[in-house]
């Protein structure tokens, strides 16, 4: 069993606690204590844009919190590595090859600082490194596409793909996958202040922007037949069409939204339940490997002590605002 993490998970509620005070809290509050508060800058302003930067910042991920989270994560047992052909190999080898991104906001992004990758995939292949090796940093990071994630591992240039890499039954043809390790349905992002919107019904009527090429689109017409929808090239576009009042609502990936209320702190929100077809996440793991069941082991072990949690909530909901992290999928669904 892996160790539980209490002092980090103490550190991540109240940092939890803080963020979840937002802007709105803190006037509340100088406005209790009759305390001196100066009234909102006008948009635009100079101290409305320091006010704006000093927002992302806090949004930024917790570097400090989300180390001591990996570090405090559980070594295998010998018999158990043993049992493995697929870890043996990574044993032996002395570090994993991981194949992933580097820029992706929420689940693995290069910090420039001091040249480590972060996020919830990051995460968890530094926890499974850990895991095996006993050292979270014995990795090599080798980047990858949506068109090269298959070939690197049937070429046998990685151990193990984690690259929020969606299972499809036309990838388990050629290759395996562990999990699924978190799931994620179509959302609803609407500006801050709209509160005429609430949920898949209320964008009956309504102008809804959707990214092409997604299944945003397809979704929509299915679950909101009445609505009607607008089709940007980009994420960017599609959120200034929002910001504008050009539309009312944005629809696409749920992660992809939490992304964005990341990058634009304040000016969106999620609204409503998700709706659409579940898409899974898998690790990717070479064909018919033993590693499968190895690595659900793993997944299984960081669900049960929350540290799959707690991992979710420092990458993911302490910066879009998000309260308490989902029920982690079944393994093997």
């Amino acid at each position: 069993m892996l160790k539980q993490a209490q002092g980090n998970r103490l550190m991540l509620n109240r940092r939890q606690a803080l963020i979840g005070l937002g802007a709105a809290g803190v006037a509340a509050l100088g406005l209790a204590g009759c305390s001196d508060v100066e009234a909102p800058a006008p948009e635009g302003s100079d101290t409305a844009t320091d006010a704006a930067d000093e927002e992302a910042e806090e949004r930024q991920l917790d570097a400090e919190a989300y180390d001591a989270l990996i570090a405090a994560g559980g070594v295998a047992d010998d018999a158990a590595v043993a049992a493995s052909t697929w870890a043996t190999k990574i044993k032996e080898a002395g570090k994993m090859r991981v194949g992933g991104v580097q820029t992706s906001m929420l689940f693995c992004l290069m910090n420039e600082k001091d040249n480590k990758v972060r996020g919830f995939d990051a995460g968890l292949f530094q926890l499974l490194t850990r895991y095996i090796l006993g050292d979270e940093n014995a990795y090599e990071l080798t980047q990858v596409t949506s068109d090269t994630r298959e070939s690197v591992l049937t070429n046998d240039q990685v151990d193990a793909v984690f690259a929020t890499y969606s299972i499809t039954d036309e990838r388990k043809e050629v290759i395996s996958f562990a999990g699924p390790y978190y799931t994620t349905q179509q959302g609803i992002l609407v500006t801050a202040d709209n509160t005429d919107i609430n949920g898949v019904d209320d964008l009956a009527g309504k102008n809804v922007a959707a990214q092409s090429g997604s299944t945003g689109p397809s979704v929509l017409e299915e679950y909101a037949p009445e609505a009607t929808i607008q089709e940007f090239s980009t994420d960017e576009e599609a959120r200034s069409a929002l910001e504008q009042g050009r539309v009312d609502a944005y629809v696409i990936d749920q992660t992809m939204l939490m992304s964005d209320m990341v990058k634009r702190p304040g000016a969106y929100k999620l609204t409503g339940d998700a709706f659409g077809p579940v898409d899974a996440y898998g690790i990717g793991l070479p064909l018919d490997s033993d590693g499968v069941a190895f690595v659900n082991d793993f997944l299984a072990k960081i669900e049960e002590d929350g540290t799959w949690s707690d991992l979710w909530q420092v990458c993911i909901g302490d910066r879009a605002d998000i309260d308490a992290a989902p029920e982690p999928p079944a393994i093997g669904a």
